[in-house]
């Protein structure tokens, strides 16, 4: 009897900036692999300086963005592209085959549709929190109070943050509020029910939009723990950037879902405890300018209520 062979029902979808040379090494591997499951990868490029080169291979799709949109627009005109069941979505660091792809999608099968990630974890096989709890006021005050940093290691710590400690741990498939986009399996039918990725934020929070959106329709979220995928975070974006973003994200996704007038009073507290910190570690000898840290963190929480 010949062997049955699946139908491709997955296209991987590589959101890409800047140096074409992590894309062009993911997408070599996955097109060059055995994988059953894939039909073609798209890179879509967001308005990159160098733009992406194009390919002969007819089943690498490059499309490029007229504008830099971030990350959420990025991805909609890469699933623009998805004519499969599922969409993959990786980010260009992230290490995995072919077979781990057909690992993920079968492992998801008995969820569909769902929203799916594998254990994303550090080159050092630490994990990345891939499953994680919807955030809350409680959970971002808690990440502001830098006096706590050292103690991010703890597993109070890290569900205090809104990390799922359980996810991190488990064994079997498991449930979660909502997993981080580096490796994240769509459903696309219901991710275009819905309209996709809100493309008013530019960068963080608009996964956990989009799988807040879904679960709305009943649309659930798992961690598949038994898949372990490294994912590098080599990005190269200034600090304070890349802070901006996050607070501006978190006060969007609270104006949709939350309570941005408590968030921005939590917020605003905490600072008064980094100030007092920071005081003090200054009159110590710290190199640490306490009243301009304050001043910083001030200036993102006004910034992030006004957008």
């Amino acid at each position: 009897m010949p062997e049955i062979v699946p139908e491709p029902s997955v296209t991987v979808v590589i959101p890409h900036y800047g140096d074409p040379a992590p894309t062009a090494a993911l997408a070599a591997s996955l097109l060059e692999s055995r994988s059953t499951c894939l039909a073609g990868v798209v890179v879509a490029d967001d308005a990159s300086p160098v733009p992406y080169p194009g390919s002969d291979d007819a089943r690498l799709t490059v499309v490029r963005r007229p504008a830099n949109g971030g990350f959420g627009a990025n991805v909609n005109t890469g699933l623009a592209e998805v004519r499969t069941e599922y969409a993959l979505v990786l980010n260009s660091d992230a290490l995995i085959t072919g077979e781990q792809i057909d690992a993920l999608v079968a492992a998801a099968a008995p969820f569909q549709p769902a929203v799916v990630s594998p254990q994303v974890v550090n080159e050092d096989g630490t994990p990345q929190w891939s499953g994680r709890h919807f955030p809350t006021v409680l959970h971002q005050t808690v990440e502001w109070l830098t006096p706590l940093a050292r103690f991010r290691h703890l597993p109070l710590l890290h569900e205090a943050v809104g990390h799922d400690v359980h996810a991190a741990e488990a064994t079997e498939p498991v449930p979660v509020d909502w997993v981080m986009g580096a490796v994240m399996l769509l459903p696309m039918a219901e991710v275009r029910a819905v309209g996709g990725f809100d493309e008013a934020y530019f960068m963080n929070s608009e996964e956990v939009d989009l799988q807040r959106r879904l679960r709305q329709r009943g649309i659930p979220s798992i961690v598949i723990p038994t898949i372990h995928v490294t994912h590098g975070l080599h990005g190269s974006t200034d600090p304070l950037r890349r802070r901006a973003w996050l607070v501006d994200s978190r006060f969007r996704y609270a104006r949709k879902f939350g309570r941005p007038r408590a968030l921005r009073a939590a917020l605003t507290a905490a600072t008064g405890a980094n100030l007092a910190v920071n005081a003090l570690r200054q009159a110590r000898g710290t190199d640490v300018d306490a009243r301009r840290v304050a001043k910083d963190e001030l200036r993102l929480i006004w910034r992030g209520t006004r957008r």
